[in-house]
């Protein structure tokens, strides 16, 4: 029978809503000891409290992902709190959507510091903790916005960044035993991109509908279908699986 001290710890950043938060349940459900990080304290510890009733392992932390100081203190109570990381999955991420020519310095500084710099710094902060376990996985999410989307040029660089990232820490971090991959999803229906209709100035219903018509599967993706891919490229069965970029988008291309 596994104890608890052979169960494995993941560290799940921007998991206080949505994917992230979905994919704290799953792992969590599978048995792993999750971290719980997000910007705001107070839904990393709902969601942790969550857990927790449902029969879980968590704890909340609190951490801006852009502050190297706040992600050290992150895996440092993972280390006191949980023990050695295993999994590492970089969600944590924002929108400051604009055109090319309204778009400020600060608003393109904003979403790359907290995609890019910040899924850097909890990377290199796992891996120094995986490499000497011979072990590790670790998950970016991407987005199908990497291929470029009108009024967001610092979201989709971002995440086309987060994809070369991806592609470099696997060829550097396997010698050591860890995967790298990322994930690409489509419109999932999130509290981010519900945003996407009050900027377009269009309902939720109306926006919706109209994404729904583009995807063959006939439906809005939801924060589970991509916790599902995350927990697959955590797992065992994708332990030959790494440098990859999934797209999961119900082939609306």
């Amino acid at each position: 029978m596994e104890t608890a001290a052979a169960r494995r710890v993941s560290v799940v950043t921007g998991a206080g809503q949505g994917i992230g938060e979905a994919t704290a349940r799953r792992l969590a459900a599978d048995g792993d000891r999750v971290a719980v990080a997000d910007l705001v304290a107070a839904r990393a510890e709902a969601v942790a409290a969550a857990i927790t009733t449902a029969g879980g392992t968590a704890v909340a932390v609190g951490c801006d992902v852009r502050d190297e100081a706040q992600v050290q203190a992150l895996f440092e109570t993972v280390d006191r709190r949980l023990g050695p990381v295993h999994v590492l999955v970089s969600n944590a991420g924002i929108t400051r959507d604009n055109l090319l020519h309204r778009l400020s310095l600060a608003e393109w500084r904003e979403v790359m510091e907290v995609h890019c710099q910040g899924a850097f710094l909890c990377a290199r902060a796992a891996a120094i903790r995986m490499a000497p376990l011979r072990r590790g996985r670790m998950v970016f999410l991407s987005s199908t916005s990497a291929r470029g989307n009108r009024g967001q040029a610092n979201y989709s660089t971002a995440k086309a960044g987060l994809q070369g990232l991806t592609r470099t820490l696997a060829k550097e971090l396997g010698p050591f035993g860890i995967t790298v991959n990322a994930v690409a999803p489509g419109f999932v229906r999130t509290a981010m991109t519900d945003a996407v209709a009050e900027r377009l100035h269009v309902p939720l219903e109306v926006l919706h509908r109209q994404v729904v018509e583009q995807i063959p599967l006939g439906r809005l993706g939801e924060p589970e279908d991509i916790a599902r891919v995350i927990e697959f490229f955590a797992s065992d069965a994708a332990g030959y699986v790494s440098g990859q970029v999934l797209t999961v988008d119900g082939a609306r291309g």
